[in-house]
């Protein structure tokens, strides 16, 4: 697990105004260790690696109690990037604490609900690449499709996306580029 300073908190994620005080009683190792064992767990149960984990937060060597206490976990499972970020919280160990359990929410998602419906759960929270990396998401998670999709599953998915991202509808200049380059990759994939 990789940590990064400065918080890099996910584009378009609103911020806790005033983090309230939790009832989490741990250290901030040990919320570091909850979630480290969350995320083995979490992989092991789905029977899909969870690579490139980064921990972002302000947290430094000089200062382990930052005014600003949020924290951003980004990582790849299935081939989806994703981020699960907290900052309702007034201490850093408390938000990796509640990054742990939802973590253990997706676990349980995974044992009742399966693993299309943990899928889509994680490209609900997809991320843009983790601070410090120059990729972009890949083709098929923009496109919302899996990486093995037909090229008409991934017409049809462009379409329906183009719909609520084009910016004469109420979306932006930078999603719809992002979608025209995915399809453009997705074309260039199924040949």
């Amino acid at each position: 697990m990789t940590t990064a300073y400065p918080l890099a908190w996910p584009e378009g994620w609103k911020r806790t105004k005033n983090p309230a005080k939790s009832q989490f009683k741990t250290t901030l190792n040990g919320a570091i260790g909850n979630v480290q064992d969350s995320i083995r767990r979490f992989s092991s149960d789905s029977g899909h690696k969870v690579e490139n984990v980064l921990v972002s937060s302000n947290v430094t060597l000089m200062d382990a109690k930052p005014s600003d206490a949020g924290v951003a976990v980004y990582f790849t499972w299935d081939g989806i990037s994703t981020c699960i970020a907290v900052d309702r919280y007034q201490k850093v160990e408390e938000n990796l604490q509640a990054i742990h359990h939802v973590l253990e929410a997706e676990r349980t998602k995974l044992r009742h609900g399966g693993l299309n419906l943990v899928r889509q759960a994680f490209r609900g929270y997809a991320a843009l690449p983790p601070p410090g990396k120059a990729s972009q998401r890949p083709w098929h998670d923009v496109l919302g499709v899996y990486a093995d999709a037909s090229l008409a599953a991934c017409k049809a998915a462009y379409q329906a996306k183009a719909k609520e991202l084009h910016p004469d509808r109420g979306g932006s200049e930078a999603a719809m580029a992002e979608l025209n380059a995915a399809m453009e990759e997705a074309k260039r994939a199924r040949g």
